[in-house]
């Protein structure tokens, strides 16, 4: 049972107790919060060269989110010691997990992943347009893993996680592009996080905001590299009548990956 749904019924044990008399004063139901986080984990290696998934759970647990989307996420790859990060984080913050591979490496795959402590109803894997590699540029398959969620008030949320190419602007445009048709806006209430690799100002951002709230900070605090910050690249997107931005902040987490992991916290309306 997740955290969302213990709230709900928690709060009405309570009004049960304390009565009919004191009902409007102290158990008219507050709304009931989602916190949703954005990590790239640079696949499970901190700025001390380490592999240490559970350096990485810590500071996920700590931010205790219902919902968290993950990039850079390696599965069976020898670099990593052929951990299947994916699990391994799951099993150490209590929450269920689905990856979504973008490319086969070092004997293994790598991707993006989405945690959460929701019960899960369906996955779906979209590729995105990328360039393919020459010997003088090295690019990476892209692509987004979107999954839907069931909310305790029954309703359902798509969640998206996703990575845009790190070293070619055009690729960036196609895939916010890419991003906006596969994913066009409906009556589903939708989050959308990852790395993409654009400063709030640049295209690719743009043209996402014409179909996507940003929830970011006023100050617009960078989130890589995660010691001494100077771009932010790292994204919280939503839509959804009932979803209600309360709070967004960069985690001042500098060590456990190359990026500071991003927060967003939502209230459910009715």
């Amino acid at each position: 049972m997740s955290k969302l749904m213990i709230q709900k019924i928690l709060a009405g044990m309570i009004c049960v107790l304390l009565g009919p008399w004191s009902f409007h004063e102290a158990c008219a139901e507050d709304p009931i919060q989602l916190k949703v986080l954005c990590y790239n984990i640079h696949y499970g290696q901190g700025m001390d060269g380490e592999y240490d998934i559970p350096r990485l759970a810590k500071v996920i647990s700590d931010q205790q989110p219902d919902i968290v989307a993950l990039q850079e996420v390696d599965v069976a790859v020898r670099r990593s010691g052929q951990v299947h990060q994916a699990q391994k984080l799951a099993e150490l913050t209590g929450m269920k997990v689905r990856f979504g591979p973008t490319q086969h490496y070092e004997g293994g795959l790598f991707g993006n992943a989405v945690l959460t402590n929701l019960p899960i109803e369906d996955v779906h894997i979209q590729p995105l347009p990328y360039s393919e590699s020459t010997p003088e540029k090295t690019t990476y398959p892209r692509a987004a893993i979107a999954v839907k969620v069931v909310l305790p008030n029954g309703k359902l949320l798509k969640v998206i996680s996703t990575h845009f190419q790190h070293n070619v602007e055009e690729d960036r445009v196609k895939e916010a592009t890419a991003i906006n048709r596969f994913f066009p806006r409906d009556d589903l209430p939708t989050i959308l996080a990852g790395d993409m690799n654009a400063t709030p100002d640049s295209e690719p951002v743009k043209i996402l905001r014409k179909q996507w709230e940003l929830a970011i900070d006023e100050a617009k605090t960078p989130s890589a590299p995660s010691i001494k910050p100077r771009s932010r690249i790292d994204y919280i997107f939503y839509r959804g009548s009932f979803l209600k931005l309360i709070h967004s902040e960069v985690i001042a987490e500098e060590m456990a990956s190359d990026h500071r992991p991003v927060l967003a916290i939502f209230e459910l309306l009715d």
